[in-house]
């Protein structure tokens, strides 16, 4: 487990980007490096692999492409990006990591967890987020959002039970790993949900959790 690597997930629509200006801001104000980053992207690579897997000329992609896609993005991020940033000793935070793939491939596409997991034990069997922020709220709250910020793109333009699952498979995360994974109720104020994010900092970052 990797102390300092942060991660935000949760389904379109959730805040993820507003959550993570909040955390860079509080580990700044403190005095540390922060490198943020996204998911798929976060290189060169990533980043065209990113408009490839969003981009609606995409549609019908198979989910087995669909995830092989993620994880290579994944690999080229963690060479280029998340491991050298952790190896001298920043703070990395991430909108999204393998938690996306485990909610949108594993349940959302059916693959299964189990096909997901073999694939994180192959690309990053040594690095797993210290803390997950997870911004949950119905799914068709979040959709209505997300639908104001842009137009739909291939994931965003989904069935609403295909959000339904990737709900689902987040809480099932959460579940089997309480103490990494903590949950953020979205539907909440701006500025409740930004006491809760600071709360959960604040707690994880007391003396004794993180080493020096």
């Amino acid at each position: 487990m990797a102390e300092r690597f942060i991660t935000i997930e949760g389904t379109e629509g959730a805040g993820k980007t507003t959550a993570m200006q909040i955390i860079i801001e509080w580990l700044q104000a403190r005095g540390e490096e922060v490198v943020s980053t996204r998911e798929p992207g976060g290189t060169a690579l990533g980043e065209e692999l990113r408009a490839v897997l969003l981009a609606h000329r995409s549609d019908g992609m198979s989910a087995e492409a669909e995830v092989l896609l993620m994880f290579a993005a994944r690999a080229e991020h963690l060479a280029r990006v998340i491991r050298p940033a952790l190896a001298r000793g920043a703070w990395v935070v991430c909108d999204r990591f393998t938690d996306a793939s485990i909610a949108y491939q594993g349940a959302g596409r059916a693959l299964g967890i189990e096909r997901i997991q073999r694939l994180a034990d192959w690309v990053h069997p040594d690095i797993q987020p210290g803390l997950t922020l997870w911004l949950d709220l119905p799914v068709e709250l979040g959709l209505t959002r997300a639908a104001r910020r842009s137009t739909p793109d291939r994931f965003e333009a989904e069935e609403t039970a295909f959000f339904e699952r990737i709900r689902e498979g987040y809480a099932a995360i959460a579940e089997q790993q309480p103490e990494r994974i903590q949950r953020i109720a979205a539907e909440q104020t701006p500025e409740q949900v930004k006491a809760r994010i600071i709360a959960v900092l604040e707690a994880y970052t007391k003396p004794g959790v993180i080493d020096d």
